[in-house]
């Protein structure tokens, strides 16, 4: 299978890795176009691949075509597309908060698009994927997805109306979780714990309580109950956190989120 990428940024460069890294395509099937030369050389250098800043030539003779890049680069990274592009090539863009029917009108309506929104844990293989497909893309095609998208990380095929909620839910949200997991590696810090240890201890307690969440299936308030003991240190934790609406400020924070992804 035959890849190319119109953008080898870090996004770009995530999914590149993961389809190396899983077996799905090898360095000599994967070409990249980026007008950034910093960003080829780097992906010729870590991942082995062509690169070329034509982004016509690029497509040629891919049988899947990724799009990455900012969505203020959409509209000249797409020109000249509805002609190179042909009706047998599966066309796949995680460019944010660009339509189905918006990529149709600047790549071509008649093509096979697949609408993606990964998150910034595909960089360590870890990431969750929505997506959508026109008409046009087959059974075959969703399965070709499933194997590129799965090769880092999860993937969900989903309506098209549930994307921005997509966006805000796990686009945008790794941000608030590191926010999270700094504020309580400041708190280790003020009680007198070393930094480099606080980030440490933090991090992983995100990543084991995570874990417990999607291989135990138990609710997450069940698993929050099995840690808060009657008049504990924990529930004390609880309260404070009530105290300064914790949830209501993150669910109005992924709301705020995806009343922004839905303007875009």
């Amino acid at each position: 299978m035959k890849i190319s990428f119109i953008g080898c940024g870090n996004m770009g460069s995530a999914i590149i890795g993961g389809l190396l890294k899983g077996g799905v395509a090898s360095p000599a099937d994967i070409t990249a176009a980026d007008a950034y030369a910093p960003a080829r050389k780097k992906a010729e250098q870590t991942l082995q691949i062509r690169t070329t800043d034509d982004n016509l030539q690029c497509v040629k003779g891919a049988d899947v075509v990724v799009f990455a890049v900012k969505p203020i680069a959409l509209g000249e990274a797409a020109q000249g597309m509805k002609e190179a592009l042909t009706g047998d090539q599966l066309v796949i863009s995680i460019v944010a908060g660009q339509s189905v029917e918006r990529l149709g009108e600047l790549l071509g309506a008649d093509k096979k698009i697949v609408r993606v929104m990964p998150n910034t844990p595909a960089l360590v293989g870890e990431g969750i994927s929505g997506w959508c497909a026109n008409r046009y893309v087959t059974d075959d095609d969703k399965k070709t997805v499933s194997r590129i998208l799965g090769s880092f990380g999860k993937e969900e095929e989903i309506p098209e109306r549930l994307m921005g909620v997509v966006t805000s839910l796990s686009g945008s949200s790794p941000a608030y979780v590191f926010m999270f997991i700094e504020a309580m590696a400041d708190a280790a810090v003020l009680d007198g714990m070393p930094r480099a240890k606080a980030y440490t201890f933090a991090a992983q307690t995100v990543l084991g309580s995570a874990k417990m969440v999607l291989e135990t299936g138990k609710h997450p308030g069940e698993l929050k109950d099995m840690v808060t003991s009657p008049a504990g240190t924990t529930i004390e934790g609880v309260a404070a956190l009530e105290r300064g609406g914790f949830r209501g400020t993150v669910m109005e924070a992924v709301l705020a989120c995806t009343e922004k992804a839905l303007k875009i």
